[in-house]
């Protein structure tokens, strides 16, 4: 209870609930919110975080709102999800994996965001527990029945939230069915099965419904993710830990390496764990969530020729458990008992450095973000400035969450996100605002060389820009 109150309350303190939204933030609350049009919804995404935002963005465009509502949330979810293995591990251990994840700046920092990865990660630790639960209860007792329950509940959220990492959580988790004699069961699998097809129904219908079906979602995905193949993306992750959400082209330098030295750290004590556990006969409270969050890294560090430090958030909850494992025997003297207490004191003393490190980068990544969110809503306020006002459209770079800032929908011809035409942005012109947002210095597209150019004030960590305004329609 503890950890999970100290994980909101430095949300509050440090990632400000004033803090706007970003871009993928903007779609998927558009889906919801009334504050702008719903944004393209690209193959890659699912819509799981919309129906999580859905309470709030339905009833109030605030962002300190939806912050305030997330933080608790996501508070909330941490105690839910470490309660859950209570079963396996002393109280205060799973206080100190509560504390080895929620101290990481990421887990702080999309704590009280409007993305995915954290619920995934609160969700595979759970169902990873409850499935432990399962396959360790007396068959047909009421136990076992809510442990089925929860299994498939668990199971059926991350996919809603992600269907690529609910495939990787699942799969060992089935293997394990598999090859354990007294956990291979019917219900087991049922539960399994049922969480899977609970979860994907809505993707799958809506694969069929706007992007001509699953296969063709999965290659358009693809696409979007710059090709799924082999690549070993370590590298690109360890330079994203230095504070970038998004490091594509991940070509940056590594900074910041004394905060990234717990990344090497990891594997280590992760593994360190599991044979401390092996050797008290603890194995598979330690194991299988060891087996559950290598799975969910191997498409990040696999199989994806960019980074970004949140796409990990599942990995990191699962295996702080064998972490806290490892942590905990060191502490107490990693056998030894006469040197418990100076074990115990650099085993604390470590631990507070990492926090204070995780820290620094978390504020620097707040800063940072704040200025480019603050940003969008210049840009938004200056478009206002020259008519365009809902209802009304903002293509152009960057045009998402701008447009969403602005109340506008917002378009594309071209990329990623293209959702429409030349002739569908000209007919949109002639009924209502429309503008086109180009960085200083660079031309304009064909059809809005006729248009108004207008310098938009400048923003820290934001491109200036040029809006090239349609004639206003009468009225």
């Amino acid at each position: 209870m503890g950890v999970a109150v100290a994980f909101t309350a430095c949300q509050f303190l440090f990632v400000r609930p004033n803090l706007g939204l970003g871009w993928d933030e903007a779609v998927y609350v558009s889906q919801v919110g009334s504050h702008a049009p719903a944004a393209f919804f690209s193959a890659p995404r699912a819509r799981g975080i919309s129906y999580l935002v859905a309470p709030v963005a339905v009833l109030t465009s605030s962002t300190v709102a939806l912050r305030c509502y997330l933080a608790v949330l996501s508070g909330a979810g941490l105690l839910g999800a470490l309660w859950v293995w209570r079963r396996f591990q002393p109280t205060r251990r799973l206080a100190l994996a509560g504390v080895l994840f929620a101290g990481l700046w990421i887990t702080q920092f999309y704590g009280p965001q409007a993305m995915p990865n954290l619920w995934v990660a609160l969700g595979a630790l759970a169902c990873a527990g409850f499935f432990l639960r399962v396959v360790t209860t007396a068959r047909s007792s009421p136990q076992d029945r809510w442990a089925l329950l929860g299994t498939a509940l668990c199971l059926g959220a991350v996919v809603l939230l992600r269907p690529p990492d609910g495939f990787w959580l699942a799969l060992p988790l089935v293997l394990a069915a598999l090859l354990v004699r007294e956990w291979r069961r019917p219900a087991v699998f049922a539960a399994l099965a049922a969480g899977l097809v609970a979860g994907g129904a809505e993707w799958v219908v809506e694969s069929f419904l706007r992007y001509g079906g699953v296969v063709a979602r999965l290659h358009t995905s693809g696409l979007v993710e710059g090709g799924i193949s082999w690549n070993l993306a370590f590298t690109d992750q360890l330079r994203a830990l230095s504070g970038r959400t998004l490091c594509r082209p991940c070509d940056v330098p590594w900074t910041n390496k004394g905060e990234s030295l717990w990344w090497f750290a990891l594997p280590l004590l992760a593994a360190g764990g599991v044979a401390v556990a092996r050797r008290a006969r603890r194995l598979p409270a330690v194991l299988l969530p060891t087996l559950c969050g290598v799975s969910m890294a191997v498409p990040y560090l696999l199989l994806i020729n960019y980074a970004a430090p949140r796409f990990l958030l599942p990995a990191y909850a699962l295996l702080s458990l064998p972490v806290a494992e490892c942590l905990w025997w060191l502490a107490a003297g990693a056998g030894r008992p006469r040197l418990r207490p100076v074990t115990t004191g650099l085993v604390t003393l470590v631990l507070m450095g990492h926090l204070v490190g995780q820290y620094v980068v978390l504020s620097h990544t707040v800063t940072r973000n704040a200025a480019a969110h603050d940003g969008y809503a210049r840009v938004a306020t200056g478009l206002h400035g020259l008519g365009v006002t809902p209802p009304c459209l903002v293509t152009g770079d960057n045009a998402i969450p701008i447009g969403y800032y602005a109340g506008c929908a917002s378009a594309a011809t071209a990329g990623n996100n293209a959702n429409t035409t030349v002739r569908g942005i000209t007919g949109t012109a002639a009924r209502r605002p429309t503008a086109v947002l180009v960085p200083v210095g660079q031309r304009p597209p064909d059809y809005a060389r006729g248009w108004t150019p207008h310098r938009l004030p400048g923003a820290q960590q934001l491109t200036a820009y040029t809006a090239y305004v349609a004639p206003l329609p009468p009225g």
